[in-house]
Formats: C-alpha cells, sequence, structure tokens
C-alpha cells in the first residue's frame, strides 16, 4: 500500500526505464527515462532505494536490505508533512500530496546504515492503488540512473492480436488523435532524461537529458530543454546554465512549482542552478558540499534540508542561496520536517543523529536553533540505527535489548509506549504499511517465517496490534527490496487484497472491512472471446498480481484510482493458483466483486478524464503506432492511431486532472535516433462536457450486503458508452449514511483470538486482567469485552453497546512479575559509565505502589509510585566487581522482587604473560597474566597451550600446565572485560634436564639500556650469536634472557641437544663438556659484542654452577645415606671455614650468595616484572680471601611462596675427601647420590 506523496497532480516528472522501464529515483528532481532503445552493452541494474523508500543515487548497488522494523508508503495521497522528502508527484493525483514518502523503516542492530555518501540497504515496497502511486525519494534524493540497455527482452502474452479482435472494436476506419512530435536534435548519445512538467494550467515542460558513463559513474553531457507550449516545441537552454556545466538532477518546490533547482554533477563540481520563473532563467551559486538529497518543506517554499554526503545536515531559508550546518553523523535518510497541526513549531526538524558518547538518538531541533544546548531528546535512551520513522500522527523508534526489538511509538507526540504484538509472535522483520486514518498497518515476519509475513492491525494509538491475515507473500524486487503483496483500493475505504500462501499455493484475497473477513475472488464467467469460464470456487479463482509500476509511466500490474471509485484493473491468471505465464488483464467496475477479462495480453491501461474513460497502451518491445480508448469500463474499445511512425514507446506522460487533456510519449523512431516527444491531445475523443443526463448511480455492497465499513453509499458515475468529459467539478457520491452494527463491524481485541464459532475468546498466554495496571484504586478503566470496532467504521447502534469496552473500577492488586533490564538488554557496564535500569511490573497498581531499587554498591533509590522510573533509572558505579541490584515493589496488598547480577569492568588495557623461559617436561608450571590496570574488576581468562584448539577458561590470573612435549611450546592468554578482548603470546623451552648461568655485563652496557622488552629480545639474540661464534656451541643449545632493571644482567640456558633424552647419562656428559668450554670462554673474557661503533660490551659470569644438572627421574642413588652425611659435614666445614677462615690460608672457599633479580623472561622461578629488582653484590676483596660464589639452581616447579631451591655447593681442596654432593631431586627436596666432576 502505498500512498501519495507531498506533491501536486499536474507536476510531472518522468522517467522510462529500459525494457522493464524500470524508476529508479522519483523526487523533485523529476523522474528519469532510460533510452529503452539506445543500442549499448548493459550494465549490473543498479539498487535505489534505502530504508525509508528513499532512492540514494550512489552506486555500487547495495546488500540486501538487514532485518527489522520498516515502514512503506501506504494510503491515499493527502496534506501532510514530516516525511524525508518532498518531491515531484506523479501523474494523476490529486493536489496537496504527502511530502515524501510514506513510510520508512525501523531496523535491528545489526543492522547498520548506509556508509556515507552510499545508498542504504533497499527498503520494502508494498502495493497500493495507483493513487497513492510509487513513493518518492527523500525530498528529491538523488539516485543512480536505470541503465541503458537493448530492446526484445521481453516474450509476447499469449492471446490474439489486435487486429484479430475487429468485432470488440468500435468502428474499421482508421481513427487519429491529435498529436504533434519534437525531436531534441544533437542528444541521440544521452541514454538518461528528466521531466518536468508544471501543471496546473501552465504550459511549461523541462527536460534534462544525460549521457550517464556507467563506467565512470557519473555524467559526462548533459543538455536543457524548455517547452512554453506543452510540448509542442522545446528550446535548448545550455548556453543560460553554461555550455561546460553539466548536470545532473532537476529539482522543483512542492509549494510552488515556478521555483527550479538544477544540481551539477558532484565529481565535476558542486553547484547549483536556482531559477524562480519556471526554468526560463538561473541564478548559479557554489556550495562547498555534496548534496546527496533534499527535503522541502510542506508548507514554507523557501525551506530546505540538504544531506550531505559526508553525513552532515544542512538547512537553507532562502531556497538554497545560503545554507547552515544543523548537526553532523546524521544517519541517511532519517530526518523529517514537523508535521502540521501536530509540533508547535514549523520550523522544527526530528532527525536520528549519532551523539558524541557514540549510541545513536532521537534528536529534534530548529533550523536556526540546532546548537548543543538547544537540542532536545523526545526519548531519553539510545535507539537502533536507521530506526526513526515520522509519519503522520505517528513516531516509530526501534531498541534492542537482549537480544529482541523491542518497539516503540507515540501518537500525536504523546510519551512513547511499547509496541504490544502477540506474546509469542517474536518478530524477526517488520514493516510499517500504513498510518492511514488514525491506524497502523503492519506487516511481521515472525520466528517460523522465511517467504511471508503476517499482517497485524493496530488500535487508533498504534499500541496494541491484533492479527488480520497470515503468510502473505513476500518477494524481493529489482532493488534489493522487500515487497509485500498487498494492495489498498483507491476510492473506498477499507478493501484491500491480499497474496497470500496456502500449501505451497499463493492465492489472491479480498478484503471489504480492513482485514477483519477475508475471502477468494470470482473468477469471471466469460473470456475475452466471450467463451464460459468454468471455475468452481474454492478450487478455482482468479489471482491478481498486485505489483505497483517500477515506472510510474507505465500503469503497472494493478491500478485504481480515487476519482474512479469501485473500478480496478489488474493483471492475473484463473486458476488453482497466481501465475506468471499465463496472464491477461481484468477489471472490476463493482469494487472487486465480480470480473470481467478485457485483454489477453498484457497492456498498460490508464485512466482518462478523471477516471471517466480508459486508455491502452499494449505492453511490447516492438515499435507501435496505435492506442486504444473505451468508454464503457472495457467492454469495448476503439483504436486511435497517435503517431504516424512507429515508436519504441520508452513510457508515457498521463495525467487525468489537467483539463488540458494532454498526454506525452516519450520514445525513438530507431535504435539510435534522438529522444522523440510526442504531445497527444485527447480532448477529440469527447463530444462534449457531461450534463445530468449522461449519469448513473452505482451501489457500493460486499457479495449483495450493501453495508461497507458501517455504511450504506451510493455513488455516481457516468453512463457506459457516453463518450462526454466530466470535468474537474465531477462529484462521485451521492449518498452516505451510517449502517446498524453487527458482529462484521467489530475485530477481536488484544489478547484475544477468533475461534470457529466466530467468538472471541483470551489467549493462553493473555491475561485480561493485566490490562489494569495503568490505573489505581479509586478509578476507573475501559475493561474489554474482547471486541473492539473496527478503525473507521461508521457503524451505529446495532451489538455496539454489546461489544464495547466497559467502565470499570479499578481492582486493586498485589505487585506481580517484577523484572529489571538494562537499557541495552546487557548484563555488563564499564566503571564510571552511566548504567540504567527499566523496572517493569506484569500486574499491580501502577500508582500505589512504591519502588526501591537497590544497586548493590551501598546506594539504593526509593520512589513513591512508577512515574518517575518509567524512563529508566540512572546510575554510575565508581568501583569494578560484580552487584546484585534488587528491586522490591510493594503495595498494600503485597510486594515483589526481583533481582539482577551486574558486571562493572575497567576496561583493560594491557596483559603481560609471565610465564619460565625454561621448564621440565612432565612437571608442574606456573603461568601467570599481569593485567593493567589491576582493578579491573571480574575478568576471564583463556589459555591457549601450543595447537590446541579448545581453551582452558579460569577467572583466576595464574594457572599450573604440565607440558608433556619437548621443545618450543607457545602459551597464549586472552583476558575479556565486558566487551574488551586482549591477547599475550610467549613461547617456552621444555626440555628433561639443562643447566643456567647468571651473567653480568661491562658497565658501559647499562648506559644504552632503555628497559624496554623489544631491546632486551635482541640484546639476548645478540649474546647467543657471541657465544655461538666464540665456542662453536649449536645455536639450539643456547637461550639467553636479559632481565629487566639495571644494571643490565641476563641468564644463559645450557640445553641438551635434541634428541639425546635416549641416552641420558652420556648426554648429561655431553652437557658438561658444553658448560665447560662456555665458562672457559666467559672466564677468559672472549665473549664480547659491538652495541654500537666504539661500545665493546664483555659478557662476564656471574655465578658459577658446578653441578646444575635438574634430574627430572624419581629414582634415589644406592648411596643417598652417604650422601646425606656428606651434606652434614659439608655443612659443618663451612662453619669452620667461615669462622677461622683468616687463620687457614691455604684453603679457597667458594661460597654462593643468592641473588634474587626480577627476570622478563623467568628462569627457574617465574617472577612477575614489576617485582623489585635486587642489584648483585659485588665481589669480595682477594685479600679477605672469599672467593666467588658458586651457584646451582634446581629447575623445575617451584611453589610460589617458596621461593626457589638452591643447594649450596662447596668444592673443598681438602686431601683424602672423596667428592660426594647431593642435587635436590624437582619438587622432593630429597638428596640423590650425583657425582661432582672436579
Amino acid at each position: 500500500m502505498e500512498k501519495g506523496t507531498n506533491c501536486f497532480p499536474t507536476c510531472h516528472t518522468v522517467f522510462l526505464a529500459w525494457t522493464w522501464l524500470l524508476l529508479l529515483s522519483w523526487c523533485c528532481t523529476g523522474a528519469e527515462i532510460t533510452c529503452r532503445s539506445c543500442s549499448s552493452p548493459s550494465p549490473s541494474w543498479p539498487s535505489s532505494s534505502s530504508r525509508l523508500r528513499q532512492e540514494q543515487r550512489q552506486p555500487p548497488p547495495p546488500p540486501p536490505p538487514p532485518r527489522g522494523l520498516r515502514s512503506r508508503p501506504g494510503g491515499r495521497a493527502r496534506g501532510s508533512a514530516g516525511a524525508a522528502a518532498a518531491a515531484e508527484p506523479l501523474p494523476g493525483g490529486e493536489p496537496g500530496g504527502r511530502a515524501g514518502p510514506r513510510g520508512a523503516a525501523l531496523r535491528s542492530a545489526g543492522a547498520g546504515g548506509g556508509a556515507p555518501g552510499g545508498r542504504g540497504p533497499a527498503a520494502p515496497r508494498t502495493r497500493r492503488s495507483s493513487e497513492g502511486r510509487r513513493a518518492l525519494p527523500a525530498g528529491g534524493s538523488r539516485g543512480v540512473p536505470a541503465a541503458e540497455g537493448q530492446r526484445g527482452a521481453r516474450a509476447q502474452p499469449r492471446g490474439p492480436p489486435e487486429e484479430g479482435r475487429a468485432a470488440r472494436l468500435r468502428g474499421a476506419e482508421e481513427l487519429r488523435l491529435g498529436s504533434t512530435t519534437f525531436a531534441l536534435t544533437g542528444d541521440a548519445a544521452h541514454n538518461q532524461a528528466m521531466v518536468h512538467w508544471s501543471g496546473h494550467n501552465s504550459s511549461v515542460i523541462l527536460i534534462l537529458t544525460k549521457l550517464y558513463d556507467f563506467n565512470l559513474g557519473s555524467v559526462t553531457e548533459s543538455s536543457l530543454w524548455r517547452s512554453t507550449d506543452y510540448g509542442t516545441t522545446y528550446e535548448k537552454l545550455n548556453d543560460k546554465v553554461g555550455l561546460k556545466t553539466v548536470l545532473s538532477y532537476l529539482y522543483v518546490s512542492p509549494t510552488n512549482k515556478r521555483k527550479i533547482m538544477l544540481l551539477s554533477d558532484p565529481e565535476i563540481e558542486s553547484i547549483i542552478l536556482i531559477s524562480s520563473d519556471e526554468g526560463a532563467t538561473y541564478q548559479k551559486y557554489r556550495l562547498n558540499f555534496y548534496i546527496q538529497s533534499l527535503l522541502f518543506h510542506p508548507k514554507q517554499e523557501e525551506w530546505i534540508l540538504a544531506y550531505s554526503l559526508d553525513q552532515k545536515l544542512y538547512s537553507s531559508m532562502d531556497f538554497g542561496r545560503k545554507w547552515q550546518l544543523m548537526h553532523e553523523r546524521v544517519t541517511p535518510n532519517r530526518f523529517y520536517w514537523s508535521v502540521t497541526g501536530l509540533d508547535k513549531e514549523p520550523d522544527l526538524v526530528h532527525m536520528e543523529a549519532r551523539t558524541a558518547d557514540g549510541h545513536t538518538h532521537y534528536l529534534t531541533c530548529r533550523i536556526q536553533e540546532c546548537s548543543e544546548t538547544k537540542r532536545s531528546g523526545p526519548f531519553s535512551r539510545s535507539i537502533d540505527v536507521s530506526s526513526l520513522v515520522v509519519q503522520d500522527e505517528y513516531i516509530f523508534i526501534q531498541v534492542t535489548a537482549g537480544g529482541r526489538a523491542n518497539y516503540y511509538v507515540s501518537y500525536r507526540r504523546e510519551p512513547f509506549a511499547q509496541i504490544k504484538l502477540p506474546k509469542y509472535s517474536l518478530p524477526k522483520d517488520m514493516h510499517i504499511i500504513s498510518t492511514d486514518e488514525n491506524q497502523v498497518f503492519a506487516a511481521v515476519q515472525e520466528w517460523n517465517q522465511n517467504d511471508t509475513y503476517n499482517l497485524y492491525i493496530s488500535d487508533t494509538r498504534g499500541v496494541y496490534f491484533t492479527l488480520a491475515l497470515e503468510n502473505v507473500k513476500s518477494s524481493r524486487g529489482l532493488e534489493g527490496n522487500i515487497i509485500i503483496d498487498l494492495y489498498e483500493v483507491a476510492g473506498i475505504k477499507g478493501i484491500f487484497l491480499a497474496n497470500r500462501k496456502i500449501d505451497d499455493q499463493i492465492k489472491t484475497f479480498i478484503t471489504y472491512n480492513k482485514g477483519r473477513d477475508w475471502r477468494l475472488l470470482q473468477a469471471p464467467d466469460t473470456d475475452v472471446r466471450g467463451d464460459p469460464i468454468v471455475c468452481q470456487l474454492p478450487f478455482c479463482s482468479l489471482h491478481l498480481h498486485l505489483q505497483l509500476s517500477e515506472n510510474p509511466y507505465t500503469s503497472g500490474s494493478i491500478s485504481s484510482k480515487e476519482t474512479a471509485p469501485g473500478l480496478l484493473v489488474a493483471t492475473g491468471n484463473i486458476g488453482s493458483e497466481l501465475s506468471y505465464t499465463d496472464v491477461g488483464v481484468f477489471i472490476s467496475a463493482d469494487g472487486g466483486n465480480s470480473w470481467r477479462q478485457i485483454f489477453e495480453e498484457e497492456y498498460n491501461v490508464w485512466f482518462l478524464d478523471w477516471g471517466g474513460a480508459l486508455v491502452a497502451m499494449k505492453h511490447t518491445s516492438v515499435p507501435i503506432r496505435h492506442m486504444w480508448v473505451s468508454f464503457d469500463e472495457g467492454r469495448s474499445w476503439s483504436r486511435y492511431s497517435f503517431t504516424s511512425t512507429p515508436l519504441f514507446v520508452d513510457g508515457s506522460l498521463v495525467d487525468p486532472g489537467i483539463e488540458t487533456q494532454i498526454m506525452t510519449v516519450f520514445g525513438h523512431f530507431s535504435l539510435r535516433s534522438e529522444w522523440q516527444l510526442v504531445k497527444v491531445d485527447y480532448k477529440s475523443v469527447f463530444s462534449r462536457k457531461c450534463n445530468k443526463d449522461d449519469y448513473q448511480t452505482w451501489h457500493l455492497h460486499n457479495q449483495g450486503d450493501p453495508c461497507v465499513m458501517g455504511e450504506r453509499k451510493i455513488y455516481k458515475k457516468r453512463k457506459p458508452g457516453a463518450q462526454c468529459s466530466l470535468g474537474r467539478d465531477y462529484s462521485k457520491t451521492v449518498v452516505s449514511e451510517p449502517c446498524v452494527c453487527g458482529q462484521g463491524d467489530f475485530e477481536c481485541d488484544y489478547g484475544y483470538e477468533r475461534h470457529s464459532n466466530n467468538q472471541c475468546v483470551p489467549a493462553f498466554w493473555f491475561s485480561p486482567s493485566s490490562l489494569s495496571k495503568d490505573c489505581s484504586i479509586g478509578q476507573s478503566y475501559l475493561n474489554s469485552t474482547g471486541y473492539r470496532r473496527i478503525v473507521s467504521n461508521n457503524c451505529t447502534d446495532g451489538l455496539r453497546e454489546k461489544y464495547m469496552a466497559k467502565m470499570e473500577k479499578c481492582p486493586g492488586k498485589a505487585p506481580r512479575g517484577l523484572h529489571i533490564l538494562t537499557t541495552d538488554g546487557k548484563l555488563v557496564t564499564e566503571q564510571g559509565h552511566n548504567a540504567t535500569f527499566i523496572i517493569l511490573m506484569e500486574e499491580g497498581d501502577l500508582q500505589r505502589t512504591n519502588i526501591q531499587l537497590d544497586f548493590g554498591d551501598g546506594i539504593a533509590v526509593s520512589y513513591a509510585n512508577f512515574s518517575p522510573v518509567e524512563d529508566g533509572i540512572r546510575h554510575v558505579y565508581k568501583s569494578a566487581g560484580i552487584f546484585q541490584v534488587t528491586a522490591y515493589a510493594e503495595n498494600s496488598l503485597g510486594s515483589d522482587t526481583a533481582v539482577l547480577f551486574l558486571h562493572v569492568v575497567c576496561p583493560v588495557e594491557h596483559v603481560h604473560l609471565s610465564v619460565p623461559f625454561v621448564a621440565i617436561r612432565n612437571k608442574d608450571v606456573n603461568i601467570t597474566a599481569v593485567v593493567w590496570p589491576s582493578q579491573a574488576g571480574t575478568l576471564t581468562y583463556f589459555w591457549w597451550f601450543g595447537n590446541s584448539t579448545k581453551p582452558l577458561i579460569t577467572l583466576e590470573s595464574s594457572i599450573s600446565y604440565i607440558f608433556a612435549v619437548e621443545g618450543m611450546n607457545t602459551v597464549t592468554v586472552q583476558v575479556a572485560a565486558g566487551s574488551t578482548l586482549i591477547q599475550d603470546t610467549k613461547e617456552i623451552a621444555v626440555h628433561e634436564y639443562f643447566q643456567s648461568q647468571l651473567l653480568s655485563f661491562s658497565p658501559n652496557l647499562d648506559y644504552h639500556n632503555p628497559d624496554i622488552p623489544e631491546w632486551r629480545q635482541d640484546i639476548g639474540k645478540v649474546i647467543k650469536r657471541a657465544l655461538a661464534q666464540v665456542t662453536g656451541i649449536p645455536d639450539e643449545q643456547i637461550l639467553v634472557a636479559v632481565f629487566p632493571g639495571l644494571p643490565t644482567s641476563a641468564e644463559l640456558f645450557i640445553l641438551p641437544h635434541k634428541n639425546t633424552t635416549e641416552r641420558r647419562k652420556s648426554s648429561e656428559a655431553d652437557l658438561e663438556q658444553v658448560v665447560e668450554i662456555l665458562f672457559n670462554a666467559l672466564n677468559q673474557n672472549l665473549v664480547q659484542f659491538e652495541l654500537k661503533p666504539g661500545v665493546e660490551v664483555i659478557v662476564y659470569v656471574t655465578q658459577l654452577t658446578l653441578a646444575p644438572l635438574v634430574d627430572s627421574s624419581t629414582g634415589h642413588s644406592s648411596s643417598a645415606m652417604l650422601m646425606l652425611l656428606s651434606v652434614v659435614f659439608v655443612g659443618l666445614a663451612v662453619f669452620l671455614v667461615y669462622k677461622f677462615k683468616r687463620k687457614i690460608p691455604w684453603i679457597n672457599i667458594y661460597a654462593q650468595v643468592q641473588h634474587d633479580k626480577e627476570q622478563e623472561m623467568i628462569g627457574s622461578v617465574s617472577q612477575s616484572e614489576n617485582a623489585p629488582k635486587i642489584t648483585l653484590s659485588e665481589f669480595t676483596d682477594p685479600e679477605e680471601l672469599m672467593d666467588k660464589e658458586l651457584d646451582t639452581r634446581v629447575m623445575g616447579e617451584r611453589q610460589p611462596s617458596a621461593g626457589a631451591f638452591f643447594t649450596v655447593w662447596v668444592r673443598m681442596l681438602v686431601t683424602g675427601v672423596l667428592g660426594k654432593a647431593a642435587t635436590v631431586t624437582p619438587g622432593t627436596g630429597r638428596a640423590s647420590g650425583t657425582e661432582i666432576r672436579s
């Protein structure tokens, strides 16, 4: 159902598309005509609809439209403001249309809108009477012109040729209509045109022809033509606009057709040309932005909104001469002028924009007062992107919470209320079809539907929706838009046609009471030849294609007119289901009760003279020169020639509302000829003006029932065969009186379902008493009987009193069904940011129920009733953690409680994975993730080891892990805090055994140490290369880890050769030889490297390790006891030597002093990077006979609290003592026999 737009019937803008005559855009710019007969390669078709059914003209084609709530133009064309478009009207409409499309799309998050300068996904389209016409682009928003192409793509419909139907044609002689032809000389190469006809008895026609280069995606040539004699002759105006100026679009003010605006192609320059005399003269103005779409004010001819390619909204109050920036980051097509009678200020603008907090909000401001302090937000919370729709009395928005889309509506600018669909409809897509007559039609695709939608209808406020029809067919149009097969018949309220899917068959249904009752269409009794048709309901019926034309200058598959009530023309077929191959043209003269076939082929059929006559033109790809006219509702046709030379017709401009009685046919005589404009004057087909004897009455009925929508109506129409002109003062309605209310005038109320006995009973999920929660004890409310009168139904008395809602006293109820939600549906919020809570209650007295909300951090708030909490309760948490949020509701009859656990997190910025540089195979290793900032709240850690595809998940920052495979093992940790996820990765060398040694460096290295991880890693590689170069030891047996802090120090790891595990004992001896070689080189100061020219750094041994072999075996030596005694003896010897060291000069003592130095790459013990750094003590003076310490480290798992275990080895030069020592087995602390190699 498409409604009219804010336009006038005499403004004619044309777009004649290639082959299909596809209309890609249409607005005050005028529609574009694409040459069908031009011979050139056919490019891909660009899509041109946006979510608001407003075409954007920037290629390339957009992706399919996202799911969500959308609305589409629907209903009659009547004066109103507020749509995001002000555009040129289509032919055949009454004055005072809507300021743009009658619908807009609210889509869910996932949603994202179009990129700046691009098109959003195509919006859905419904079928409506041609009176409602195709919706226009946003205020003249531009679109990529349709592709040019070649003819011959259409298959010819079945049926006899025109000449074969002479028996049904009136007269055999050649009838000719008065016509003139004008060629746009010099524009043969131009493949597009835009036409504007001022109308209102104005003789001015403007045509802009263009050469659109599909490879470049821009216009390269243009010509502007103007006629002042209704199209008989044209003047080329290129010299008046600038010979080098390339024009791309033409706009016309919807309130003053004398005001014209031309836009240049933005690829070349950004200028506009303004005319105030119907295009006779122009003034040129340069712009500092590129216009994507325009929105003219529905009342003020000078006021315009312009949307730029970089998502900025500008306003002008002097018809584009000066512009002022209103707002940045505005969502495409989501800006609307005020609606007269609803908004207080005429210059108020409704818009959807992204604010500084990164969220999308609904904002309003006046065009000259739109600073940040002057803007207001009618809806306090953020909304989904591309979800704002301002249409008639309604404003729609969408908010997704908890993974579900919630829809809100404001009726007549009242506070927003949540839309109530049946509880388990669970929509995954929703389209607003119409907002006519204080009621909302919506098509909802529910969770179990794929290619169909359910039709819902609302109450007056647009809050409570009930099911009208299930499984309405949907399809995707050429523009990628969703099309719902629903059509509203013009001229008679309450009549709709819909294609419904039943058992995989598509059938056409009709309703006369706005969706309460539906029935199949009765097929005609005879075909076009008069032969009888056997078609028995319900097995066989008439099925119609409910598609409006993509091009307003072809009639489309169905059409009806406000000025011709009861007259419908449609393409369809007879059978068990809808067919796309065996089609003909059918007509109904009694509002769809009965039908007749008028053609067996596809024809374009238009209404002439306010619907009093019909004109038909064959829909074909071959040139034609005839059209057909009928004065008896299609019973007989007269053939008229309109040109002497057959014409490839690209389209026709037919306006039944003007008294000049002129139509224009656009086309080409040959594949490469110029544009031919054929002006046809059909005034001669009418012999005179109609008088009272030329009329008859017609009674509207529904299968004999004279009451339709609670009224009995009698219409006046011209007698069949009377070739007289109706004129502008024609009045169609004679009698209208109300009927007595019957069951057919009432539909089921919200929460009720109609059963087979025609009674409305509550649905299983609905509690009728729940609707009384908005009233308090002592007040009254309307208690539904389960029925409500159909909106716009005018019946009186009868069953009205029985089914009318009854006024009752509000019952007192205890609170029940209390819920706490967050506005965004998430259970995570950031520290220091607003968290907004919503409290809902299913039953209870909202006005007399006290509410208390405890935020869980020691702060609570209380309210006397629900009024202050309707928009949410905001709170800022100052610390991170998990908080129990509790809501408590209480009144005199009871109480209820609801609890929510909220995670408050502080965004994490960095994680450092602390792991040992080398680990023992099959032994526990402690791994720690250090997160900054440390007070980040509840974090989740994901640990990945090696090539594992599944992580270990913990809430602790440390984990113990056993590596079973030798070699380099990768460890990765991911830390999740709210929506933030960071990670760090380290490698661990895993071996059966190894040795390590602390290294120190000459002091000059400290001067060049920036103490950053990257520097330490590079220096470690340099030291490794230097050691390998001096000693000849393979790289894979050496690992070097440089520690953070000063003085610079490192740890050297000596690893066994690869594949030596099986020969453990010999490999240990090999490792001792490697250690000896390394220590000799280090002790002789042979290991050094050049840090930079002139800076030589020497590597020293800090602590020598004589017996550092780390044994992972569990066996014990047979001389364990002897080793234990040796330890005791060694301890005693150390004490005596220390006590009397100066008295025994022949003994040199090597005592180990352990220096705990923080490491970045941890060796035998995992340590934090931020641990205190202890400076290595200096060596003792030789004169004091203190030797350098021997350091033996036990490699393997350590308890974090115990630190590293160290075994003190003393090498005693005492004659006669056998060198036996002890090695601590990792993880046991027990001694085992190990030979000391002296």
